[in-house]
């Protein structure tokens, strides 16, 4: 009687058993597909774009030094004097002719005050032998004075002029000395170095400023040997300082020389006068040399990773494709596309950077940034 309990009993349980894991099953096929179903809903609502063309510049960028157009050293030509005054310090603004420092003249002015009493010694001289030769033609014809004589009367004259002719050399030379003592800027300009001290003795030749000639500056423009022949005198260079100014300048010479080493050649750049540019700045610049048309996105639209660029596409049922594009120039908020992307092809206006490959996206029924419906 036990056994048919038992038995019936172990039915009971393996009934129940396979219901569990039937419910179980079940459970598991419904959650599996309300996954599916979540996993094919859009993840999010993007703005969509297109590429538009635009007409875009055409530039060659350079780096370069910005320099002295010209420099002029101004040094004394005085020997042994004392340096008196200075009368200009580095930055000031000079005009041609202006007296920049003077040295004391005492000496000078002693040795030309004892000049212009040799002349007049010799100017004395040399009308008493005037005289004397004069008298001494007009008895040659009378036989009253002796021919030697006469001679005499007339070479003391000549000799009496030479001496005169020799003192006022010396007094110009004296004079010359004086204005020497004053330095004078050789052209207009700005002082950039200043290299003396009141009180020195300085000899000839000795270097006392140097000056920016008109307050020229040029941008001196390293160019791949490849673009030097793209440039020619008088096009437009814009050049960005270091503090952040621009200035616009035009391309006055290309060297003939190209640098062995670098392969780049110079292109002397003429600079407007500014405020903000000295001499012995690094700038950065680009030559303007026409324009193009080219395909254009927002920068919004393009993302950088490791030096590339790239798009996230946008298929017609809302899937996203990410597509690696060849980057051009950048002009305002667009930049050019080079490769990469075809003119008719939808692309996530912003927010790329939360997308990958295979998600789904819902498309803002709206206008696209290029004026397109999407």
């Amino acid at each position: 009687m036990n056994k048919p309990r038992s038995f019936a009993a172990v039915a009971v349980m393996a009934l129940g058993f396979a219901a569990a894991i039937t419910w179980v099953m079940q459970a598991s096929s419904g959650a599996s597909e309300s996954g599916t179903t979540a996993a094919a809903q859009p993840a999010l609502t993007v703005a969509i774009t297109t590429p538009r063309s635009a007409i875009l510049p055409i530039r060659i960028a350079a780096n370069g030094n910005i320099m002295a157009w010209q420099e002029a050293s101004v040094g004394t030509e005085a020997n042994g004097l004392r340096l008196a005054s200075v009368e200009v310090n580095v930055g000031d603004v000079v005009q041609r002719g202006q007296v920049l420092a003077t040295f004391a003249s005492d000496t000078v002015s002693a040795e030309l005050a004892q000049s212009r009493a040799a002349v007049a010694e010799a100017e004395a001289a040399l009308a008493e032998a005037e005289d004397n030769a004069q008298r001494a033609r007009e008895l040659q014809t009378t036989g009253a004075m002796a021919t030697q004589q006469i001679f005499q009367y007339i070479t003391a004259e000549r000799t009496a002029r030479a001496r005169l002719e020799a003192a006022r050399a010396t007094e110009n030379t004296q004079q010359l000395r004086l204005a020497q003592a004053q330095v004078l800027a050789p052209d207009d300009g700005v002082i950039s170095a200043r290299s003396v001290t009141i009180g020195a003795v300085l000899p000839a030749g000795q270097e006392l400023f140097r000056l920016i000639r008109r307050g020229r500056l040029e941008w001196r423009a390293e160019v791949a040997a490849s673009d030097l022949e793209k440039l020619q005198p008088d096009q437009v260079a814009r050049v960005t300082l270091p503090g952040g100014g621009e200035l616009e300048g035009r391309v006055r010479m290309i060297a003939p020389l190209v640098d062995v080493s670098t392969r780049n050649g110079l292109v002397y750049v003429d600079l407007p006068a500014s405020d903000g540019a000295r001499a012995g700045m690094f700038a950065r610049g680009e030559f303007e040399l026409g324009t193009h048309r080219a395909l254009t996105l927002p920068r919004s639209a393009v993302q950088l990773r490791d030096g590339f660029g790239y798009v996230h596409r946008v298929s017609e049922d809302g899937v996203i494709t990410e597509a690696k594009v060849a980057l051009g120039q950048t002009e305002g908020d667009r930049i050019e596309i080079i490769s990469g992307l075809d003119p008719e092809a939808r692309v996530v206006a912003s927010g790329g950077a939360f997308l990958g490959d295979g998600d789904r996206v819902r498309v803002e029924q709206a206008l696209s940034l290029s004026g397109r419906q999407p």
